[in-house]
């Protein structure tokens, strides 16, 4: 991969994991709930889980995805509810200050497993495998690009985290919690928005 497509690879990179979004909300209500430590399985599970997705979406599965409407249609409204369901939790988890402890957080497998159902995880892989994956060199060009968000996504999930777990000793009321939940919530809601109408081919 030529360097100016490497840079600009890591550019769009860091503003898509970066940006707020689904995984970045979970990590930051499980870090003020949890603690860094014991969110640190859920942020493996998305630094590790979407670049496998995206590998294997680079080398063909990407390819189903797009042929079939039904299939895009299913995930769609099948992802627009499971992730209308998780900010409906958040928005309503640790409605007391003193029980923000309660529950478990997301271990590694149900982190890696929410990336294929999480319709903006498709999206970004789909659109940045044609991109940058280069059908001459399938394998390299995929590796590299799953390479990158595994780097970049460890470092986004690991800061938003860090972030929940720093918002903790403020959230030592029930209205602060209540506001930090619905605001994450929020960012969850805000990205059904944009997945109900974008075109996932």
């Amino acid at each position: 991969m030529p360097i100016d497509a490497l840079i600009s690879l890591i550019g769009i990179a860091m503003a898509a994991a970066w940006s707020p979004g689904p995984n970045n909300a979970l990590v930051a209500s499980s870090g003020a709930r949890f603690g860094f430590r014991r969110t640190f399985p859920h942020v493996a599970g998305i630094g590790i889980g979407f670049p496998v997705m995206i590998f294997c979406i680079a080398i063909g599965l990407g390819q189903l995805f797009q042929q079939s409407t039904l299939l895009r249609e299913i995930l769609r409204f099948g992802g627009i509810f499971v992730l209308l369901f998780v900010a409906w939790q958040i928005a309503n988890s640790a409605g007391k200050a003193t029980k923000k402890q309660s529950g478990k957080p997301f271990s590694f497998l149900k982190g890696a497993a929410f990336q294929w159902v999480n319709p903006k995880a498709w999206v970004m892989a789909i659109g940045i495998s044609a991109q940058y994956v280069k059908p001459d060199a399938l394998f390299s060009t995929a590796l590299i690009v799953a390479s990158v968000f595994l780097i970049v996504g460890f470092g986004s999930a690991s800061s938003w985290t860090a972030f929940g777990a720093g918002m903790q000793r403020w959230l030592n009321t029930d209205n602060r919690l209540r506001i930090f939940n619905v605001t994450m919530a929020g960012l969850i809601v805000l990205s059904v928005l944009f997945i109900a109408s974008a075109e996932l081919a």
